[in-house]
């Protein structure tokens, strides 16, 4: 029941892949004498060592953890199939045709895009701005209210009516869940642990936090993931969470702001018009753009 957070595809891209991500596989990061030597030539068009570091930047994880001796050779022998692919379509002149030319035009714009975008907020997701954030934000601050519970999950409201008129009787809820749930946590009894407001969808939290430590829900609580009977365990004040706990969230929280402005800034500089689907000007309620780092 956990709430889904829509994050920034920018935001996102600049947290993991900012200079400080740059650190190279295992099998690859020693440098040799020479940082970056060529490792392959094909129709003279030089592979370089770091062209071999990308790649293994990018690879799957499984393929990271090749050994060096596996490893090196696999990317450079994937580095000369493209150079060699490249060179029979420049042959056939492939890059004079329309539709890839302005193929290969939207993808230089969107690298550009994004490394306008990481150069911006780049700065302004350091480690120091994380620990001021976590300064002014968390430090010497209680936690947010938390409550500990259980819940079953069924697919109608009849079934979950059934389930309050059971606990009405005396059932445990432990073993309903175990035995009615359809959740994944069924068989830990519908166990939810501890949670905040903000981490459960509205529907599930505002009944979860109304209830006091032993309560159940009285009547069938709806969402979009189907109908729920919740069991409040208790309730607390979540303790002062540690840096390194929160550090992610705020770094996320930073970036999607920095996205944000620079958006905001970029758009400011450009005469905009939007249009409607039938090609007749869109009024400015329809054409205002939607704010990213919404919740869904």
């Amino acid at each position: 029941m956990r709430r889904l957070t829509l994050r920034s595809v920018l935001a996102a891209a600049t947290l993991f892949v900012a200079p400080a991500a740059f650190a190279q596989s295992n099998a690859l990061a020693a440098a040799p004498a020479n940082a970056n030597p060529v490792v392959a030539i094909v129709d003279g068009m030089k592979i370089y060592m770091s062209d071999i570091q990308a790649d293994a930047q990018s690879a799957p994880a499984q393929v990271q953890q090749l050994p060096p001796n596996q490893l090196f050779p696999l990317l450079v022998n994937q580095e000369v199939d493209r150079k060699a692919l490249l060179v029979a379509a420049q042959k056939e002149g492939l890059q004079n045709n329309p539709d890839v030319a302005k193929a290969m035009q939207n993808a230089a714009n969107i690298r550009l895009e994004n490394a306008y975008v990481q150069e911006k907020v780049a700065p302004q997701v350091t480690d120091t701005a994380v620990q001021a954030a976590y300064n002014r934000d968390y430090a010497g601050k209680p936690g947010p209210e938390q409550v500990e519970a259980r819940h079953i999950l069924v697919q109608t409201q009849a079934q979950a009516q059934d389930i309050i008129n059971q606990l009405n009787k005396g059932a445990n809820f432990a073993k309903l869940a175990e035995k009615d749930s359809i959740d994944p946590g069924a068989k830990n009894g519908g166990e939810l642990g501890w949670f905040s407001q903000d981490e459960m969808v509205p529907a599930f939290a505002t009944a979860a936090f109304a209830l006091q430590p032993g309560q159940y829900t009285k009547t069938p609580v709806q969402t979009q993931f189907g109908w729920h009977v919740i069991l409040c365990e208790g309730k607390r004040t979540a303790p002062t969470p540690a840096l390194a706990d929160v550090q992610d969230q705020i770094k996320q929280k930073l970036a999607d702001q920095a996205v944000q402005a620079t958006l905001d800034q970029a758009r400011s500089q450009v005469q905009v018009q939007i249009f409607n689907a039938d090609g007749t000007p869109a009024k400015p309620a329809d054409s205002a753009p939607a704010q990213s780092g919404q919740s869904n």
